[in-house]
């Protein structure tokens, strides 16, 4: 492909790229090594980012490990959950027509669907960019219609295959970069306190466990989670518990298995980054907080069921990944924990999650 920025932009000395990942939390941080590998490469690039409104600070904000250049030069706003609440509302209409306008006003040469999916094809095609790429096997087939060219992506894990389709889009190999997750200043200050607050002793450290996940069949019983908080708060690991919407039942659920000894955390995504910064350990399954935690280099404990690690598991961390031999692959996304998945022990899951909290408290001597 030929990479000639497109002329008729106000800002034409600089190719400009769209990426298209829209969510959720850990798809959109398995999008990000690539960008940045992107990033690293080409400084001076224009890259836009279209995305939910409530990952975007995901990609907004100082970082520390760039701090020459922003990871993404222009977040856009995707309300796309709000959009499927009221498909046929004027206000909806409003918002597409809204999108549309600033896309194309960013007169992109090049956009990429790093989603696969219908909506996220619809999205990439409102941009009208020089080019639209995606992979020769989508999430959804029907998003292969949208695309001018398509990206054979073999890699097993999803982060590689990001660097490949990516990589065949401008032409060149990419490797997966660091991701550079945005330091927010509040939410720093706010998880000053938090802790503070929970401070039994001055060396007192912290466990993250994320009982929730998208598809019922990836979540470890709340029962084996609340017996789990017993057994670390035992040995002096305060557990702290994600609580991932408002009046979660999950969450109250551990909570109360755990005697009341795990401690619900409500935060905002910049204060759930800020805080997974400062943990010694994270346990959840194949879902948002564990891919965060990773994407930080925080040491966690992946509880692996109808998913494959192989292509979702942890990715550039200490990590352990725990699945017992009976799951299978299964992306049906059914209601109840899978099979395999409910015979993962306790004692297992935390005898793994000391030996990495352990190597943390050694390697911060």
């Amino acid at each position: 492909m030929s990479l000639t920025p497109n002329t008729s932009s106000d800002t034409a000395s600089a190719f400009r790229v769209l990426i298209v990942r829209t969510g959720a939390m850990g798809d959109v941080l398995h999008a990000m090594p690539a960008v940045a590998a992107m990033r690293l490469k080409h400084p001076d690039w224009h890259i836009g980012w279209a995305i939910e409104p409530r990952w975007r600070s995901l990609l907004e904000g100082d970082c520390a490990l760039y701090p020459m250049m922003p990871l993404v030069d222009h977040v856009h706003n995707v309300p796309t959950r709000s959009w499927n609440q009221r498909p046929f509302s004027q206000h909806t209409a409003h918002e597409i027509l809204r999108l549309r306008r600033e896309l194309q006003a960013d007169r992109y040469d090049l956009c990429v669907d790093m989603q696969g999916l219908l909506r996220s094809a619809v999205v990439g095609w409102l941009a009208k960019a020089g080019e639209f790429v995606g992979t020769t096997d989508p999430r959804e087939t029907p998003a292969r219609w949208f695309y001018d060219r398509r990206i054979v992506t073999r890699a097993p894990h999803v982060i590689d295959r990001g660097c490949q389709l990516l990589g065949g889009a401008i032409g060149e190999t990419l490797t997966a970069a660091p991701v550079p997750l945005p330091v927010d200043k509040a939410a720093e200050k706010w998880c000053d306190g938090f802790l503070a607050g929970m401070l039994a002793n001055p060396t007192q450290r912290f466990a993250f466990l994320a009982p929730m996940a998208g598809w019922g069949s990836k979540r470890w019983p709340v029962e084996k989670y609340g017996a789990l908080a017993k057994v670390l708060a035992d040995a002096g690991i305060c557990p702290l518990i994600n609580v991932a919407a408002k009046n979660d039942p999950v969450a109250a659920a551990v909570v109360l298995a755990s005697g009341g000894v795990a401690k619900p955390v409500d935060c905002t995504m910049a204060q759930l980054t800020s805080l997974l910064r400062r943990v010694s350990i994270v346990i959840a399954g194949d879902t948002g907080p564990l891919h965060l935690a990773a994407a930080l280099g925080r040491p966690v404990v992946g509880l692996y069921g109808p998913t494959d690690p192989q292509r979702t598991g942890p990715y550039g961390t200490r990590s352990k990944v725990i699945r017992h031999p009976s799951s299978v692959d299964d992306r049906r996304r059914s209601s109840s924990p899978e099979v395999g998945l409910m015979k993962i022990t306790v004692e297992e899951v935390a005898a793994a999650a000391f030996e990495l909290a352990q190597g943390e408290a050694e390697g911060s001597v």
